[in-house]
């Protein structure tokens, strides 16, 4: 016995005849009657008497049609379930992102998508790239907005936008505007400096820029949140580096410097667990947030 069986024999007991269940279920009449004979032969009971032109269901095929319609039923849910079609997908979608990005690049870009799937729940996870790359592989995100570089063969990496990393002096006057002044390397040797953990990825991006000017940072203080090191900028505890866009809207108490006329970037990008059936929805959004503009244009699929 097999589901197509069944839903032939459905189809039978629903048209009222073998003619009518062939056109509903695409196969010719002869092939119907042989469908219905084989499942009775299976199952060693007669399914339907012959009344004219019509089939009756015996009462074995009443039964029988009470739980072939649950069996049916079930089977078009997992399939439906399951269905690798991102018009069809109503899985949630697990997306995650860095606090920084989502607060400073993430609100018009999440307003679209929501607009462009409205029939989609998304889930919104908030983390540092380590921790994203890890749910991504994990399979407990669908697809996350990451700082490169990332070393990770079984990621999908889909360039997004680059981001200015800008020098912060502390001072105890308040300062209005956003005027970006030159400092020179040398300015910073032995100044105190409130960075992003050891080990995580913008502390990496930040370590390499100090070795490539030739600044060796005395870190007196690591906090792994953009909004709490600026705080502690502000409150005079020491320098740091910080992205360009968490630096706007309001007055502060720092400067805002670039070094020795050097340019530090952060690359940011999609990225997608590498799998053998990809999830279609999640190429889909991957492509429409592709599409968006962000710091600078998206630089597409490759």
């Amino acid at each position: 016995m097999n589901i197509r069986q069944l839903e032939v024999f459905l189809a039978v007991i629903d048209g009222h005849g073998v003619t009518q269940a062939a056109e509903h279920v695409h196969l010719s009449p002869a092939a119907v009657s042989l469908q219905l004979h084989g499942l009775a032969a299976e199952l060693e009971t007669k399914l339907f008497m012959r009344s004219g032109r019509r089939l009756i269901p015996t009462p074995a095929g009443t039964r029988l049609a009470e739980r072939a319609r649950s069996v049916v039923k079930q089977m078009q849910e997992l399939q439906h379930d399951f269905a690798n079609d991102s018009s069809l997908d109503e899985r949630p979608f697990h997306f995650a992102t860095g606090i920084t990005t989502l607060i400073y690049h993430l609100r018009q870009p999440l307003r679209l998508l929501r607009k462009r799937y409205p029939n989609n729940e998304f889930q919104i996870s908030v983390g540092v790239t380590e921790t994203i790359v890890a749910g991504l592989l994990e399979s407990r995100f669908d697809l996350g907005l990451i700082s490169l570089p990332v070393a990770e063969e079984h990621l999908r990496i889909l360039p997004l936008f680059e981001e200015e990393l800008l020098l912060l002096r502390p001072t105890s006057n308040r300062i209005r505007g956003r005027h970006t002044a030159p400092i020179s390397a040398a300015e910073l040797e032995d100044v105190p400096f409130v960075l992003y953990p050891k080990h995580s990825n913008m502390r990496s991006i930040i370590d390499g820029f100090f070795a490539e000017i030739g600044v060796a940072p005395r870190v007196v203080m690591e906090a792994d949140d953009t909004e709490a090191i600026k705080s502690l900028v502000e409150a005079g505890f020491g320098y740091s580096i910080l992205p360009a866009y968490a630096l706007r809207g309001r007055t502060r108490f720092f400067h805002i410097h670039r070094i020795g006329g050097h340019r530090l970037v952060r690359k940011q990008a999609l990225a997608v667990a590498r799998a053998e059936y990809p999830r279609k929805l999640t190429e889909s959004i991957a492509n429409f947030l592709l599409t968006l503009p962000w710091t600078s244009s998206p630089t597409g699929v490759a």
